[in-house]
């Protein structure tokens, strides 16, 4: 039975991990981690913390103003998680000047074995996906999406690094535009989509993670994928289910924001929807009270976009089997909070 007393254990074990992943960060060598953590609360397994081994630990501080003065290079290894992340204070403001030592991290309740890379204010290529819900519900107000959306890509592509595609979608995804760095392309291929038919949200971001963003996680170069969901979160036509969508975001390590186009005084199920898309990417939904605040929205994602953390790691005991491995990450100082995705889906052999 799940009591105060096993959350309060659970709790003490997590610090604990959090104060042995960050004192390694500041050795002069590599460090021993923390010992192989206890699950989550949702299931306390207390009695595996007594006698457990130490991990290796992360690297030293030479190594970290290394990375942070230059791109880091990933080499593509099946043992490698590459881990986009923000910070912010309890107002919602990004905080962007803490060191590695300032968090600690558990994956699949384990603390890394090492960690290669962290990166303040990283400077990856972006790889954007725009997905515009096309379907007649969205009729009114569809026009000022694309404007919002055309705007968006113009203020946050940098051509000579990154590249965005563009999907509408009703009953069947639209792909308007493919991987490009080219802004009229995208602008055409936004101005091209038409409003008209049914939902079917699922199906849509399912395709855009399967055939777009895990095409580009097969390449060499590391780069930040991310999603903008417009859309009101409502599904009447899908084949994939709401955790299908989520899960093949997190194979393909896709942040996903959502931008809700329901400006209705009250927030609805389609709302819930995408909230939660959101929460298990790593990402953050937005719910302008009026359709002409958009843009606002818009401008948050492009601040986030250029406000993120990096961290590349080998987790401990991998086995490429395909499974979910959970992660968890958080700041010490407690008034900050992290937003990163739940987990992601080892390589399968």
């Amino acid at each position: 039975m799940y009591t105060a007393q096993s959350t309060t254990f659970w709790r003490s074990a997590v610090l604990a991990a959090a104060i042995g992943f960050s004192l390694c960060a500041s050795a002069q060598t590599p460090a021993q981690a923390a010992p192989p953590q206890t699950a989550p609360a949702s299931k306390p397994a207390p009695q595996a913390m007594p006698g457990a081994t130490p991990q290796q630990g992360q690297l030293p501080p030479q190594s970290q103003n290394q990375a942070n003065d230059q791109q880091f290079t990933i080499t593509a290894q099946a043992n490698e998680v590459d881990l986009i992340f923000t910070v912010t204070d309890k107002h919602g403001r990004f905080v962007k000047d803490l060191k590695q030592s300032d968090f600690a991290l558990l994956d699949d309740q384990k603390a890394p074995a090492q960690v290669f890379s962290f990166t303040q204010q990283t400077n990856l290529p972006l790889r954007v996906g725009i997905l515009i819900d096309t379907s007649t519900s969205i009729r009114q107000r569809f026009q000022f999406e694309q404007q919002a959306s055309s705007e968006f890509l113009l203020q946050i592509l940098k051509p000579q690094f990154d590249k965005a595609f563009v999907m509408g979608f009703d009953v069947t995804p639209d792909y308007k535009q493919g991987w490009t760095n080219n802004l009229d392309l995208l602008d055409t291929g936004i101005n091209a989509l038409r409003p008209g038919g049914g939902t079917a949200l699922y199906d849509a971001l399912y395709s855009a993670c399967r055939d777009k963003m895990l095409d580009v996680a097969r390449g060499q170069e590391p780069v930040r994928k991310a999603i903008v969901l417009v859309s009101d979160g409502d599904d009447n036509q899908s084949h994939a289910y709401l955790d299908d969508a989520i899960k093949e975001c997190q194979r393909a390590a896709t942040i996903v924001y959502a931008i809700s186009t329901n400006v209705s005084p009250s927030r609805d199920r389609g709302d819930d929807t995408l909230q939660k898309i959101a929460d298990a990417t790593g990402g953050r939904a937005f719910f302008p009270k009026r359709i002409e605040d958009m843009p606002i929205s818009f401008q948050n994602i492009q601040d986030e976009l250029r406000s993120q953390y990096a961290l590349v790691y080998k987790p401990a005991d991998f086995v490429a089997n395909g499974a979910f491995r959970s992660i968890y990450l958080f700041c010490l100082d407690r008034r900050f909070q992290v937003r990163a995705t739940k987990g992601y889906f080892a390589t399968k052999q």
